[in-house]
C-alpha cells in the first residue's frame, strides 16, 4: 500500500513538471517580441536595447532558479527578481548574437569601468549599465543628443567636466566618460539613498525620481515605479536582467564573441597636434582600429596642448617601435586650423523647442479722426482692454494719427502690407510710432 501510494506520488510530481515546464515553455515564446519588433520605432527611446515591454506582464512561471542566481550574484546593488525582471532576462537570453558581443567587449571596457567606479566608492555592479544605454558602443547617440558609451546629455556632461569642442567630444571617451558617470551616481546615491533609485535617475533624472518618492511616500524602487516614466519603470529590470544575463551566459548556450579591441594597451600624454591616421602607420595597424582605441576624437586628431596635454591608447609595443613613434608624436605636421572652439548645445529637443515656436503677427492701425477704442476693438474684433495692454494706454484717449497695436497673432479684417508680420494701415501722418518688434 506504502509503495503503490509513494509510486501515485512520483507520477503526480511527473505529470505536474511535465506541466510546468510545457507552460513555461508556452510562456517564454510568448513573452519575447518577435524578431525585428525590438526596436520598433526606436526613435521613441534614449537607451539602446531595453525593448518596452507590457507595463504589467503576467506572471505564472515563477522561476525559483533565476531567482538564486540573482541571490548569488547580488552585492551592494539589489538584484529582485520579479515579473519585470523575468521578462527582461527572457528577452536577453534570446538575444545570444549581442550578448555574445557584450561578453566579448567587455574583456576591454570593464577594467576601465571598473577604476573609476572604484575611485567614487561606487558599486562595481553599475559597469554593466552602458550594455542598456548604448550596448557598449562609444558613438551611440539617442533621439535626443545623448552621447557615447554612458550617454551623457551635452549640459550634465559640461557640468561633470567633459569637454566638447570642434577637436573632442569627451562623452565618447571612455575613461573621461566612466568618471564622470562615476561622480554622478556618487552624488544621485548621496541624495536619493537607494542603488536602484540612482539607475531610475540616472535615466530620468533625480528630479522625476524624487517627484515619484512624493507621490508613493516609498523609497523603495517598486513602490514607486508606477509614478515614473515608461521607459524608467523598465530600464531599472531590464539593468537586473542585463547584470543576470552577462553572469550567466553559459545557462542560456550564450557564447562569447571575441572582440577586435586590442587586450593590452599603452597609454601616452601628448602636448602638441598628432595625426592618428599618421600614428596608425608608423605603428602597422589599420587606421579604424587606432581611432576606435580613441573614439573622442572628431577630426582624428589629437589636439593636446602644454595646458591640456591629450591622451592616446594604442596597442601595447615593443621598445624597438618608440623610435618611430617618437617621430610621429614630435616632428610630423597636421594641416588645417588648430584653434579650439567650444562645442554648441547639441541637445536636440531645444532644437525642436526653437522649431515648435509659431510666429506671431502684428498688426497696426493709424486712428483717424473722430474714432475712439470701442470703434476700432470693434472693427478688429478685439477687446479694447487688449487694445489698452498691447499698447500700454493708461486710459481711453487716443488723438487722430496714432499708430496702434491692433493684433499680435493674426491678421485683421482689412487689406494691409505683404509683410505677413508688420501690417500697416496708413492715415494720417503719424505723432507715435510704434517699434514694430515682437
Amino acid at each position: 500500500m506504502k509503495s503503490n501510494i509513494l509510486l501515485y506520488s512520483f507520477l503526480v510530481l511527473v505529470l505536474l513538471s511535465a506541466s510546468g515546464f510545457a507552460q513555461q515553455k508556452n510562456t517564454n515564446l510568448d513573452s519575447v517580441p518577435k524578431a525585428g519588433l525590438f526596436f520598433q520605432n526606436p526613435g521613441n527611446r534614449d537607451t539602446t536595447i531595453v525593448p518596452l515591454l507590457v507595463d504589467a506582464p503576467s506572471f505564472y512561471n515563477y522561476n525559483f532558479v533565476y531567482k538564486k542566481r540573482l541571490d548569488s550574484i547580488q552585492k551592494a546593488v539589489p538584484m529582485d527578481y520579479n515579473e519585470y525582471v523575468h521578462k527582461y532576462i527572457d528577452v536577453y537570453s534570446n538575444r545570444k548574437d549581442m550578448i555574445g558581443k557584450m561578453l566579448g567587449l567587455s574583456s576591454y571596457y570593464f577594467p576601465i569601468f571598473e577604476q573609476a567606479l572604484k575611485a567614487y566608492h561606487v558599486p562595481d555592479e553599475i559597469k554593466y549599465l552602458p550594455i542598456i544605454e548604448s550596448a557598449m558602443n562609444p558613438h551611440a547617440v539617442s533621439r535626443v543628443g545623448a552621447t557615447g558609451l554612458w550617454q551623457f546629455m551635452f549640459s550634465t556632461g559640461r557640468g561633470y567636466g567633459l569637454k566638447m569642442d570642434n577637436f573632442v567630444d569627451e562623452r565618447k571617451d571612455p575613461v573621461q566618460a566612466s568618471y564622470a558617470a562615476a561622480a554622478y551616481f556618487r552624488d544621485a546615491y548621496a541624495e536619493l539613498g537607494d542603488w536602484l533609485l540612482a539607475i531610475a535617475a540616472y535615466n530620468c533624472g533625480k528630479g522625476n525620481v524624487q517627484k515619484a518618492i512624493n507621490k508613493a511616500n516609498s523609497r523603495d524602487f517598486w513602490q514607486i515605479r508606477p509614478y515614473l516614466p515608461l521607459e524608467t519603470r523598465n530600464y531599472v529590470p531590464a539593468f537586473i536582467a542585463a547584470v543576470y544575463i552577462m553572469n550567466c551566459p553559459a545557462f542560456h548556450d550564450i557564447k562569447v564573441q571575441k572582440s577586435l579591441m586590442a587586450a593590452k594597451t599603452d597609454t601616452i600624454q601628448v602636448n602638441r597636434f598628432v595625426s592618428l591616421d599618421s600614428l596608425a602607420i608608423a605603428l602597422h595597424m589599420e587606421q579604424e582600429a587606432l581611432c576606435g582605441l580613441n573614439p573622442s576624437y572628431k577630426k582624428r586628431i589629437v589636439n593636446g596642448s602644454l595646458e591640456t596635454p591629450k591622451r592616446i591608447i594604442m596597442p601595447a609595443v615593443s621598445l624597438a617601435d618608440y623610435a618611430v613613434i617618437y617621430d610621429v608624436l614630435n616632428n610630423s605636421t597636421v594641416s588645417g586650423s588648430m584653434e579650439v572652439i567650444l562645442a554648441a548645445n547639441d541637445d536636440r529637443r531645444l532644437k525642436r523647442k526653437v522649431k515648435e515656436v509659431p510666429q506671431r503677427s502684428v498688426a497696426y492701425h493709424k486712428v483717424t479722426p473722430g474714432q475712439n477704442l470701442t470703434a476700432i476693438a470693434n472693427q478688429y474684433k478685439v477687446e479694447v482692454q487688449d487694445l489698452k495692454v498691447w499698447n500700454k494706454l493708461k486710459g481711453n484717449n487716443i488723438v487722430p494719427g496714432q499708430k496702434l497695436i491692433v493684433s499680435k497673432d493674426a491678421s485683421p479684417g482689412k487689406s494691409s502690407t505683404h509683410n505677413p508680420k508688420y501690417l500697416s494701415y496708413q492715415g494720417e501722418s503719424s505723432r507715435h510710432q510704434g517699434t514694430g518688434k515682437m
